[in-house]
């Protein structure tokens, strides 16, 4: 199979648990970049990383790269792309371009106009006939990335973002994204070998996804479909190989589930339902302040409210509620809590054994880590 120049696109933060995934799918050349990660593969790693991969949003197949030194040559060399090997009059077309310091284009627009006119004259030239544009359910998806005078041009080979998993279909006031919310587990370093908790789940993504790795369930299992699909060297019977192929593990532990709201954990319950989850979550609604589970050994993963969803004085007591939780009725737990709030984080009273730069959405985080043990901190390391 031929090899190709490929990326896969993930936030902020997860780059090196994106680069750890696609290794062990067997990708080559796998190197971290910014909010990406680069590799090599053929058309079946591009199947698997669509299906497989937990962190990734999406997955660009590199079709061209080159130099321009203004835009009416940025035009000529789009022209020249062999549009009629990835485009067929029939199937309708979308551009999605990116730009970074760039001396020409000042906005993606321009950018992206450009390729449309030099695709659409590409066709009349050949034909008489040019393919239409889609820019909500597109055929085909384009990707334009333009760094100063070097762009690269790829075809995305996902469509939606992969962090549309399929399975949910009810989400509370702030949902967690699917991908950041598998790249928090993966952080952690819990695969499935202890019990796992999220006291405030919301619509369960923290807790779904966790069953999901711990059995080994393909992030893309209950996905309806692809960009490649609509390849035209798509492989049917390879993809249906790929999503067989996947071997179900054994998950012996417990994970659990609890929120204050009878309508988050409603939501909660029926997401996990579609997932086929719904029997590996234990789930209660409870206020954090009176959960009662004995834990040792778990991971524990809070993403409590922060934002303009509470008023300073609630954040501090919220806060310091969770510390004094975590310290005297989950010890001997592994903990870690996802939050904007630097003054919440200073409530919470522990301090953090790791500190990690995250994204949810526009919002800049903190993802810090708390090894819960009785007693005080000099004793534990005497």
């Amino acid at each position: 199979m031929k090899e190709f120049k490929l990326t896969a696109k993930t936030f902020a933060g997860l780059e090196q648990v994106l680069a750890t995934e696609l290794r062990e799918l067997g990708a080559r050349n796998v190197a971290p970049g910014q909010r990406a990660v680069f590799f090599e593969g053929n058309l079946e790693m591009i199947y698997k990383s669509n299906y497989y991969l937990r962190t990734a949003l999406k997955v660009l197949k590199e079709i061209d790269h080159f130099y321009f030194k203004n835009p009416d040559q940025f035009y000529l060399k789009c022209i020249n792309i062999n549009w009629s090997d990835y485009l067929d009059l029939e199937q309708d077309f979308a551009i999605e371009s990116t730009i970074i310091n760039s001396p020409d284009f000042k906005n993606s627009m321009f950018a992206s106009l450009r390729v449309k006119d030099a695709i659409a004259d590409y066709f009349r030239e050949k034909t008489g006939k040019r393919p239409n544009v889609n820019t909500e359910t597109p055929d085909i998806l384009i990707n334009i990335y333009i760094s100063g005078n070097n762009c690269t041009v790829s075809l995305d080979s996902s469509g939606e973002s992969l962090h549309k998993r399929g399975y949910r279909i009810h989400q509370g006031e702030a949902p967690l994204n699917e991908v950041l919310a598998a790249g928090m587990i993966l952080l952690s370093g819990w695969k499935g070998d202890s019990d796992f908790l999220d006291p405030m789940c919301g619509s369960g993504t923290l807790p779904i996804e966790a069953v999901m790795i711990a059995q080994n369930i393909p992030a893309g299992r209950f996905r309806k479909n692809y960009a490649f699909e609509n390849w035209r060297d798509f492989d049917q019977l390879l993809l249906e190989n790929i999503k067989t192929s996947f071997i179900k593990k054994d998950f012996k532990g417990t994970v659990y589930a609890s929120d204050i709201s009878a309508g988050n954990l409603l939501n909660a319950q029926t997401n996990a339902r579609r997932a086929l989850v719904f029997n590996k979550i234990k789930f209660q609604k409870s206020d954090f302040r009176e959960l009662n589970i004995e834990l040792k050994n778990a991971t524990i993963i809070i993403n409590p409210p922060y934002g303009e969803r509470l008023k300073e004085r609630d954040i501090n007591e919220l806060y310091s509620m969770i510390g004094e939780r975590l310290k005297h009725q989950f010890s001997n737990n592994n903990a870690w809590i996802l939050t904007s709030s630097v003054d919440g984080l200073k409530n919470v009273g522990l301090k953090p054994e790791a500190r990690i730069d995250l994204f949810n959405g526009a919002l800049r985080c903190k993802y810090n880590n708390y090894k819960l043990f009785t007693g005080k901190r000099i004793e534990l390391k005497q």
